[in-house]
């Protein structure tokens, strides 16, 4: 339990940034957000004007917020390009005045082991890990002139687990995992705690339901879940911080992130990384971003 490091931060009126917001868990987190009295910046590629193939866009996540009495703004990101980052905050500061919350989600994959094409490996670690290093680096000051802030990086089970077909994307989220360790040695003494939240139980986006319409979801549960577990951690005091919490474990030890899977799922995830010969399929992933 979590109750002797300090009183939650109350989250009303913060300004939050959260990459990925166009669908899935990202989305959902921003909306979380919103309700929770944020002002949320809603960050990705997916807009209106330049929709992607799967389904969801940053304005339509910042709809659903402003709709539920929230503030927002979208700020088209392609988080492959330092530039558009970096633009990202500046956008934020310019037109809230400034940075509290960073929840760094955005993730890609491509399928590929040792053969994988060089273009998609940087693509992946450039989004996946490179992109949340320079985001923090971005916000960081701001979070500081404030007094500190709050920074979550949402992991994946497949940062412990080799899952055939996902490796590249395995790698990055394990990087992500030891960022966020060196980040919350470096921020802590501005107030800024900087955590990881790694979902390694079944949460179905609509990206992952728009690539398997006939896949059995009864366990899987809805994003708004997952985004319960990131909304804590934003909230928890400076203390709290350079932690690397499995979804699974967090649900277990502080009652958070009640199942609403139709079936709850039996799954009990690892929590180091795994040594000797695994075999996996990508379900064991739960690759999302």
């Amino acid at each position: 339990m979590t109750a002797g490091l300090g009183a939650p931060r109350d989250l009303a009126g913060k300004v939050a940034i959260v990459t990925g917001a166009s669908r899935g868990v990202g989305a959902a987190i921003a909306v979380a957000l919103g309700a929770a009295g944020c002002k949320v910046v809603c960050a990705a590629r997916a807009t209106a004007a330049n929709p992607l193939r799967l389904p969801g866009t940053v304005d339509a996540t910042v709809e659903q917020i402003v709709a539920a009495g929230g503030e927002a703004l979208a700020v088209p990101t392609n988080l492959a390009e330092e530039d558009d980052i970096v633009a990202m905050v500046a956008r934020t500061v310019e037109h809230f005045g400034g940075v509290d919350l960073l929840v760094n989600n955005a993730a890609i994959t491509f399928v590929g082991g040792l053969d994988i094409p060089r273009k998609r490996y940087d693509l992946i670690m450039n989004v996946n890990a490179t992109a949340p290093l320079i985001a923090m680096r971005e916000a960081a000051p701001h979070m500081a002139r404030a007094g500190g802030g709050s920074i979550v990086n949402v992991s994946s089970a497949a940062a412990l687990i080799p899952v055939e077909g996902l490796m590249a994307y395995g790698m990055s989220k394990l990087a992500l995992e030891h960022l966020t360790l060196d980040a919350a040695r470096e921020l802590h003494a501005q107030g800024t705690n900087v955590n990881c939240f790694r979902i390694d139980v079944p949460v179905a986006s609509e990206g992952f339901l728009a690539n398997a319409p006939g896949a059995d979801h009864d366990t899987w549960e809805p994003c708004s879940v997952a985004a319960e577990g990131v909304v804590w951690m934003l909230r928890r005091p400076v203390a709290y911080t350079g932690r690397r919490e499995s979804m699974h474990a967090l649900r277990g030890r502080e009652g958070i992130m009640a199942s609403q899977a139709r079936t709850p799922s039996p799954h009990d995830p690892p929590l180091d990384l795994f040594d000797g010969l695994y075999h996996s399929s990508g379900n064991d992933a739960f690759v999302d971003g």
